[in-house]
């Protein structure tokens, strides 16, 4: 099947592109799946072609990331602003602490809700530099006796990404993948919990990917709220309640697109690619300037700003108007944003800078 509606160059943040022909499929899938008679937004989570459909989202994840077997999936709801509070619930034991490390307005809002939990321990923060880098690892503060230690991969807002995780020893590592997961290799092996909003790289808005260490699930306590356990919806292959259907469905097809497409080493050849193309046009202007620190530059945001701020509103405007959206910075940091998501095609990276070219000739 294609498509012969026009689609232009879509550079949001969140909830993001996604690739063409998983869009086509779901096309399809909408009216009704095959063998099944129903649209994918109408069968029950308790049927079998849904079990299949969860079953085969599973073990396509698990091949592509690596996942090992004393690792859960889960699929759940609320996005990554619930796993904030869940982590500390289920992870901090009683009169407990963690360390955070904070990189910007997602780790801070992090650290909020675990302050109701818990003790917080902040073992680096990069405010000072207005989030414009990520600490190094002789930086950390970290204590040995922290019931885990939280951080951020990439950070959307601020253009910037963590280049290996930190090293924190045997106190169990636990990440906010939303913005950079599926977008290169993981050695899943070194963490106890990777959790991630399906918008940026691995479906649509409204499920939350979970990737977590059995052994952690002993920590859960029978008295937390049954929804807000993690161990209620492990034992219940996250179908306790009404699951995403539809997230759990995009994600698979997103996961299988992958798988045949090179995977995640594939992935990141061509993230590295689009981003190097346009890093390195920004910094062999006078016109454009990079807010991240060289060394922090994020793969799938890249934030940059022009001499005035009259200039950046111009930019948006017409690159708007020239089939180019989402380009203005976040509200927080102004300036301007090119998020280049696993799905976002080189082509709009090349017509970007094409455009980026044209308005400093004429500015």
């Amino acid at each position: 099947m294609t498509t012969a509606v026009k689609r232009i160059f879509n550079f949001s943040a969140g909830p993001a592109v996604l690739p063409l022909p998983v869009l086509e499929e779901v096309q399809r899938d909408l009216l009704a799946l095959p063998g099944v008679g129903m649209s994918i937004l109408e069968i029950s989570h308790r049927s079998k072609p849904f079990d299949a459909i969860h079953a085969r989202c599973i073990d396509d994840l698990r091949a592509l990331l690596r996942i090992p077997t004393n690792y859960r999936i889960l699929f759940l709801q609320g996005g990554a602003s619930l796993q904030f509070s869940m982590i500390p619930m289920n992870f901090m034991k009683p009169a407990g602490k963690a360390d955070y490390i904070v990189t910007g307005v997602w780790s801070k809002k992090a650290v909020k809700e675990a302050k109701r939990v818990g003790t917080v321990q902040i073992a680096a923060t990069t405010e000072a530099d207005r989030f414009s880098r990520i600490p190094v690892q002789s930086e950390l503060v970290l204590d040995p006796g922290a019931d885990y230690v939280h951080f951020t991969s990439n950070n959307t807002i601020y253009g910037t990404e963590w280049a290996v995780e930190p090293q924190v020893g045997n106190v169990p590592l636990i990440c906010d993948a939303s913005s950079d997961i599926m977008s290169r290799p993981l050695d899943i092996s070194k963490y106890a919990a990777i959790y991630a909003g399906a918008q940026k790289n691995i479906g649509p808005s409204g499920v939350t990917l979970v990737i977590l260490r059995e052994d952690l699930l002993d920590r859960c306590d029978p008295a937390l709220a049954t929804m807000l356990n993690y161990k209620t919806h492990a034992d219940a292959s996250s179908l306790y309640n009404t699951p995403s259907v539809f997230g759990i469905y995009m994600i698979g097809l997103v996961a299988k697109y992958l798988r045949e497409n090179g995977g995640i080493e594939a992935m990141q050849q061509l993230n590295e690619r689009k981003a190097r193309l346009l890093y390195d046009a920004i910094d062999q202007s006078t016109f454009y300037r990079g807010t991240a620190q060289k060394d922090s530059r994020s793969l799938m945001n890249v934030t940059f700003r022009l001499p005035d701020e009259a200039l950046e509103k111009r930019f948006v405007t017409e690159a708007t108007a020239a089939g180019f959206d989402g380009l203005k910075g976040h509200r927080d940091v102004g300036g301007l944003r090119a998020s280049i998501y696993n799905a976002f095609p080189i082509e709009g990276v090349e017509a970007l800078l094409t455009f980026m070219r044209d308005f400093e000739h004429r500015a």
